[in-house]
């Protein structure tokens, strides 16, 4: 791991009631530069297109594509993320968009908080995660 991550966890054990697979921590520490994401959605950053009407877990793979790819932009890369932000206009997305974002960040045991909130920017729009990651020195 790039950083120092204080009491990481698998919401398997937290939360077994879920059919969720998420490697987190409680508190990440780390030296380096700062990136700071904006939230990404399901749109594509080349066309502006959004994709995936009506999938919430398609456009969490988007919006985790465009992160991956901003990161690499930015001379980082997915293990540098200390910190994601997931927003969802319907709680019962939960499971769906946590399994992709999941997939995404295996090992890398960012923090996380998850809002549910009653609506993003557009109407077609069902998730936007944002996420800040520090590229070591």
């Amino acid at each position: 791991m790039k950083h120092t991550r204080i009491r990481s966890f698998n919401t398997k054990a937290t939360y077994p009631e879920q059919n969720l697979d998420n490697d987190l921590c409680q508190a990440v520490v780390a030296r380096g530069s700062t990136v700071f994401l904006r939230g990404q959605i399901g749109q594509n950053l080349e066309t502006s297109e959004s994709v995936c009407i009506g999938d919430a877990a398609g456009q969490a793979e988007q919006a985790m594509a465009n992160i991956a790819m901003l990161l690499k932009e930015a001379g980082g890369e997915l293990e540098h993320v200390c910190k994601i932000t997931i927003y969802l206009i319907d709680p019962r997305y939960r499971e769906a968009v946590y399994r992709v974002v999941g997939r995404w960040l295996k090992g890398v045991f960012p923090v996380s908080t998850g809002i549910v909130v009653s609506a993003l920017a557009r109407p077609e729009w069902l998730v936007e995660i944002d996420a800040t990651a520090v590229i070591p020195d």
